[in-house]
């Protein structure tokens, strides 16, 4: 009966002629998980001003509803009521609607920054993991020429 050659040997030595550099693995993944904690701190930031910025127009609109819903003297003051609502609200959109633009421009500008720099640090990790590795391919090399 053949005897299956133990190819445990053979791979040891050639896992070791290309050594695999974990630190820069481990580098790499806590950048991401870095850069992932700053925007996640970016984002929850604008639901935070996003969700107070819902509510106090909300709470705006119902007070002024509210005046809006009291009993007048006379029939024309029901009119002047409605016209002074429906100003009041159109007012109020324009002011709320800005002020989540500028939510959102605050939101695009730190992600931007974060990216930019993410892409800075990684050009810089991947020169260094480059030429590591290109180092350590020429002794390598010039180990086995010796031979």
């Amino acid at each position: 009966m053949a005897k299956t050659q133990d190819f445990s040997a053979i791979m040891k030595d050639m896992m070791g002629a290309f050594p695999i550099d974990t630190k820069a693995m481990d580098d790499a993944f806590k950048t991401t998980a870095t850069l992932n904690e700053k925007l996640s701190a970016v984002s929850v930031e604008a639901a935070e001003k996003s969700a107070e910025l819902s509510t106090a127009w909300a709470k705006d609109t119902l007070a002024k509803f509210a005046d809006f819903a009291k009993v007048k003297a006379e029939p024309a003051d029901y009119a002047k009521a409605m016209t002074d609502m429906a100003s009041a609200s159109a007012e109020a959109a324009a002011e709320h609607v800005a002020s989540f633009s500028e939510i959102a421009k605050k939101v695009q500008l730190e992600t931007v920054e974060l990216m930019m720099a993410a892409g800075k640090n990684a050009s810089e990790e991947a020169q260094a993991v480059v030429k590591k590795a290109t180092t350590e391919a020429t002794a390598a090399v010039k180990k086995a020429a010796a031979k």
